[in-house]
């Protein structure tokens, strides 16, 4: 009779809490030399995970298939994969462990990056590639920062980790099976996060977007609902979720100067979206985040 394949938050450690963390960095060696070199299968809940391998060898096994390591690379591993490792003894680099709530597209969803997060790749860094070298760097960096608590830190995190997996992504892609140019639906949507990433505090409407892409509201509703499954008012509306997360867990302000600087005029009115969009109001979603994340 087979065993059940475990579910970890890091490997080795079942405790049935809450993650009190929204990511994790350790070096690959300081956990995997305690368990020999090997890590058993087993899979992670609520965890996406990203190992940079920078010198020896080894095999990724996904859902038992074996996949040989050779350095440099970048292993991401989505949540609720059978996965394990066995390395060398002269294995180095990091495993970054991140909470999916944090990642920017949710592995799965229809996105080009979604999906991407959705199965697990083994990408060999070129050194001749200025992305691949790119990602090695940012990695590194990542490590640095996480090790040293210095201002700005979570910020610095989010930055590497997303500028980190949308490279890696692309060099995965590289190449592959219907990844060549981006159709106009793609096209379309990056320049739409675009527009919302610069006019999302002045709350515009669908039909803005649509007027500064020169689509009607129609099409950019079909194209946004085609990509992502959601309609472009409640891509909007996300992204101002989304900040007013950022702003509740990494900032000191109270929830009426974050609504002034989200562009809210009554904070009232504020509260009531967060609550219709997350279920809870801003206060209550802060203190079980912050009592998450240990702060």
């Amino acid at each position: 009779m087979l065993k059940p394949v475990p579910t970890y938050e890091l490997y080795g450690e079942n405790t049935g809490k809450k993650p009190h963390f929204w990511l994790h960095c350790e070096t690959i060696p300081s956990r995997s030399s305690l368990h020999h070199w090997e890590i058993r299968p087993h899979r992670h809940e609520s965890f996406f995970q990203i190992l940079y391998i920078d010198a020896g060898s080894g095999d990724a096994i996904f859902d038992g298939e074996s996949h040989a390591i050779m350095p440099p690379a970048v292993i991401t591993i989505p949540p609720r994969l059978n996965h394990g490792f066995r390395f060398s003894r002269d294995i180095d680099g990091f495993v970054i462990t991140v909470l999916i709530s944090h990642l920017k597209a949710a592995p799965g969803d229809r996105s080009r990056l979604g999906e991407w997060l959705a199965a697990p790749h083994l990408t060999p860094l070129d050194t001749c590639n200025g992305d691949a070298v790119h990602v090695a760097g940012t990695l590194k960096r990542l490590g640095e920062e996480f090790a040293n608590r210095r201002s700005g830190r979570n910020d610095l995190l989010e930055a590497y980790l997303t500028s980190a997996l949308l490279l890696t992504a692309r060099l995965s892609q590289h190449g592959g099976e219907g990844q060549g140019a981006s159709d106009e639906g793609e096209r379309r949507m990056e320049m739409l996060y675009g527009l919302i990433q610069r006019h999302f505090r002045a709350h515009q409407p669908a039909a803005f977007y649509a007027e500064a892409l020169g689509i009607s509201p129609t099409h950019l509703n079909r194209i946004v609902r085609a990509k992502t499954g959601h309609g472009a008012h409640e891509l909007i509306a996300r992204k101002l979720v989304e900040e007013a997360k950022r702003e509740l867990v990494f900032t000191l302000g109270s929830v009426q100067e974050i609504s002034y600087r989200l562009g809210f005029t009554d904070p009232t009115y504020f509260s009531r979206f967060f609550l219709k969009q997350t279920g809870e109001t801003p206060r209550a979603w802060r203190i079980a985040e912050r009592a998450k994340l240990g702060m």
